[in-house]
């Protein structure tokens, strides 16, 4: 499964000079990480981001999310965003923000 190389450029710019932040070719697309957790991918052209389950109901009754099922089971804590979500650079933003806060919220590794 390709990713879309726009969202990827996009994603990049919205992380900016995040400390510890990485990428690399997982689940058939691209997952970011900052310091060693995940953050967000992209699959196809749409946005995974892990939210964690304290948030993922908040982030579910959003606009254009559904259930991240990668291996046709729900992934507790993470949401897809679907493209339509992401059009605005400031909702790429949030919630590119969204899976960062949760990455940074978990010990390095």
């Amino acid at each position: 499964m390709a990713y879309d190389e726009g969202l990827f450029a996009r994603v990049l710019d919205a992380l900016g000079d995040e400390d510890g932040a990485t990428h690399k070719k997982m689940f058939g697309g691209v997952c970011f990480l900052v310091r060693g957790n995940m953050a967000c991918g992209i699959i196809g052209n749409g946005l995974i981001v892990r939210v964690g389950p304290d948030a993922y109901a908040e982030a579910m009754a959003r606009p254009h999310t559904r259930v991240f099922d990668f291996t046709h089971r729900p992934m507790a804590g993470w949401v897809v965003v679907d493209a339509a979500g992401l059009s605005a650079p400031a909702a790429l933003a949030d919630w590119v923000a969204r899976g960062v806060a949760y990455a940074r919220s978990l010990p390095a590794k």
